[in-house]
């Protein structure tokens, strides 16, 4: 495993092209596209104000930069520096920008939610969709770009809006049975659309392309609801994690719940495995011992070094207790992801925040534990195998695959805080991102 220097970043925006050939980062009002390999910075763009989000369009041509505050887009080509593109969205302000799916169309939201306007790079022509929902998630594209549903509020009521992303036409329209939509997500496959409610109503409903209502979900009521989704990626299984600490996965044949994960606090089953994080500073011998000390030395002596071991079950998790006065309680099933060979579900129950489980699709149990020393920030899967790469807010990267989990030291000097990281298509580089600083980890392909 190799990592390169560190980079300047700001405000964790640096993305790997959908070709897996290029890095884009910012740093306040520059973009920086480099090459993955070399780490030779290929174009330098300068933006008109702090950029607050970037995206690639899908052919990997194009890159997006939005400034929030200022309402503007800016569009970049990779192949013709020369040529750019600037959508000002004036008085009506702007909270959110996206791609189409064949990457020459643009969708802005503006404030308020007044309405989502489709520009085109190609004919310079503008289309615009009325009504959209405030809500987290209210824009979904099957995964083959051919439609798109918008989640829109009329009228105190919920609808779903389907269009043919060729052309922008509207494909059907219908209400939902929500109270309060809060997320829409297609199948892999493109032929379910989930929609779920607010956390205040247990409540999860599948439609079809054409608008029918498959099925309806409802776990509980008079309670927190759901938190997190996530589909499989054979769109088989729909895994929905609660408020009340458990994961629900449904089938795709009658959209009834198979099983329940529960996330207890002490772990007493014999057959899960537990891989625990332990600290440890390292042995210098005092024949090598000098005043003042070598830099190398000095840094040996100081820094501590991680391995997992195996813990004896039962095993204690570190168990927080959340504020139930307050909005937004850490509490509940906070992320879930499925591996891309549909065998592994990782989830993070926020009321343990220091671990990971991982739960085998197959047999429908848990399977392993990590329990790390510091709370977990995030997690991903390599998109081409069952290996889940974990950081946890410090300078180091947690690797787990079936064949074990390693636990390994990013070898940069100064103050290096993993909160995020993200794989390159290929699975054999990842970005590893800290508030002010990135650099790049290279991988085997057979490593852990």
């Amino acid at each position: 495993m190799d990592f390169s220097e560190l980079f300047k970043l700001s405000g964790l925006l640096g993305r790997f092209s959908p070709d897996g050939k290029c890095l884009a980062s910012c740093v306040q009002y520059r973009l920086v596209v480099r090459d993955v390999n070399t780490l030779q910075i290929l174009q330098l763009y300068t933006c008109l104000d702090q950029i607050q989000y970037i995206e690639w369009s899908s052919d990997s041509l194009f890159i997006l930069c939005a400034m929030y505050k200022r309402g503007i887009v800016q569009v970049w080509s990779l192949e013709q520096p020369d040529w750019h593109c600037k959508i000002d969205e004036g008085s009506a302000g702007l909270v959110a920008s996206c791609w189409s799916p064949d990457g020459r169309h643009i969708l802005n939201t503006t404030e308020f939610h007044l309405r989502i306007t489709v520009w085109s790079l190609c004919t310079k022509s503008v289309s615009y969709i009325k009504y959209p929902k405030a809500c987290q998630q209210g824009i979904a594209f099957t995964r083959d770009g051919r439609y798109m549903a918008v989640a829109e509020r009329r009228d105190c009521k919920d609808f779903i809006s389907i269009f043919v992303c060729s052309d922008w036409q509207l494909l059907r329209h219908f209400d939902t049975e929500t109270q309060d939509l809060f997320g829409i997500e297609w199948a892999p496959n493109g032929c379910v659309l989930a929609v779920w409610d607010t956390c205040l109503e247990y409540k999860i409903l599948l439609y079809s392309l054409d608008g029918r209502l498959l099925s309806t979900y409802r776990a509980y009521e008079w309670s927190l609801g759901i938190k997190s989704i996530a589909w499989s990626p054979s769109s088989q299984f729909l895994a929905i994690g609660s408020y009340d600490e458990k994961v629900r996965i449904l089938n795709h044949v009658t959209w009834k719940k198979i099983t329940e994960f529960e996330h207890p606090a002490t772990i007493v089953n014999k057959r899960t495995i537990v891989y625990k994080e332990v600290e440890k500073s390292p042995s210098v011998e005092t024949e090598r011992l000098s005043f003042p000390p070598t830099r190398a030395l000095a840094s040996s002596l100081f820094s501590t070094q991680s391995k997992y071991d195996i813990s004896q079950v039962p095993v204690s998790l570190q168990y927080v207790k959340p504020v139930t006065d307050r909005a937004n309680p850490k509490m509940g099933i906070g992320m879930l992801a499925f591996s891309p060979d549909n065998c592994f579900l990782a989830t993070k129950n926020d009321n343990i925040p220091n671990a990971v489980w991982i739960w085998d699709i197959q047999k429908l149990k848990l399977f392993v534990v990590l329990e790390q020393l510091c709370a977990i920030q995030s997690f991903q899967w390599d998109p081409r195998q069952a290996r889940l790469a974990v950081c946890t807010g410090n300078s180091r990267v947690y690797l787990w695959s079936p064949a074990g989990c390693v636990a390994v030291q990013v070898p940069v000097e100064g103050d290096f805080q993993i909160v995020s990281l993200s794989w390159r298509c290929s699975g054999d580089s990842m970005a590893l991102l800290s508030k002010d600083n990135f650099c790049v980890c290279y991988l085997e392909r057979e490593e852990v």
